[in-house]
């Protein structure tokens, strides 16, 4: 992950695939486009859309399968940046799709294919020093937004998620897609939400990375509403961001019960339960004691489609017996 973080899966349960729709055509000329203008504003930026974005890239993964989940590849012209594998229901439109680069593309190789929409899962996507940033972009004429995770405010909720879906196909002149999903990511979370209904919550840890220090989820991203969601209690919910360090000590002083470690990049999950396995200092705190780990995919945690079936799936780990 980037954003940048320091520094596979695919989800068991998906919501449902909308389908292999067309992106909308633009309309005749001289005529606005069904729905349009729209303007939205976005982590500070206000835009105003006379039609749909024709020529999208989407920088990191889960902006990516945002599109994807709205039908939208035919509007992308290229993507960047992957922490793990697109989930299977979207690998077929993904392969349409031209990748500029492993990781973020130059500003001239972002350039090179013409887009009139960037889309960055994280602040890092729109980096000033490699000349990306939203207003490097706007002054060459492409539009920019970025996923609201990674906003200044940096509170990120189901709500939120399912605004981000809404704005992004609003935007591309299909929000009746975004309903869609919506509804069907509700059911997904509702349901889930019954399962673990009356169960004490869970103290969780995240470990994301780090030695000597702790690279785990704070209280101002969706990973926290998600442990929440599941039936947890996240021990690093009084961090107030997204994701940041915290010390070892801290990790011994509020004995989680139960570690989450998000599995993406060359560290494999049993590295990283090694790690937590064999460091003296950890061996009485009660979830390295019980060997009580749960793994989720990178990409699950973050805000994107992604995250309704990724309640599902941590919750089946918080709570084996229901």
């Amino acid at each position: 992950m980037i954003w940048r973080r320091r520094s596979v899966l695919p989800a068991a349960v998906l919501v449902p695939l909308l389908g292999a729709c067309a992106a909308p055509a633009p309309a005749p000329s001289g005529k606005a486009a069904p729905g349009f203008p729209y303007t939205v504003a976005n982590c500070g930026v206000t835009t105003t859309y006379q039609a749909p974005p024709q020529r999208a890239v989407t920088m990191n993964q889960h902006v990516t399968e945002v599109m994807l989940a709205l039908g939208l590849e035919k509007s992308l012209v290229g993507t960047a940046y992957l922490d793990d594998r697109i989930l299977p229901a979207y690998k077929k439109a993904y392969d349409t799709v031209p990748v500029l680069a492993k990781e973020y593309p130059s500003k001239e190789a972002l350039l090179a294919v013409n887009p009139d929409f960037v889309y960055g899962g994280y602040g890092s996507a729109f980096d000033a020093k490699a000349g990306r940033s939203r207003d490097d972009l706007k002054a060459a004429g492409v539009d920019t937004r970025l996923n609201m995770e990674y906003c200044p405010s940096g509170a990120s909720s189901l709500v939120d998620l399912y605004r981000e879906v809404d704005e992004v196909a609003r935007t591309f002149g299909v929000p009746e897609r975004a309903a869609t999903w919506t509804t069907r990511a509700r059911e997904t979370v509702a349901r889930t939400e019954r399962t673990v209904r009356g169960e004490r919550p869970v103290s969780v840890f995240v470990y994301d990375s780090g030695d000597k220090t702790a690279f785990t989820a704070g209280g101002k991203g969706i990973g926290n509403e998600l442990i929440s969601r599941a039936g947890g209690r996240n021990v690093f919910a009084d961090l107030d961001k997204p994701f940041g360090d915290a010390t070892w000590e801290q990790v011994v002083a509020r004995a989680p019960e139960v570690i989450v470690i998000y599995d993406y990049g060359a560290t494999t999950v049993e590295q990283k339960k090694k790690r937590l396995l064999e460091d003296p200092a950890l061996k009485d705190v009660p979830a390295v004691r019980n060997r009580r780990f749960a793994v989720l995919p990178l990409s699950d945690a973050v805000l994107g489609v992604r995250v309704p079936a990724a309640v599902q799936k941590l919750a089946a780990q918080l709570h084996p017996a229901r």
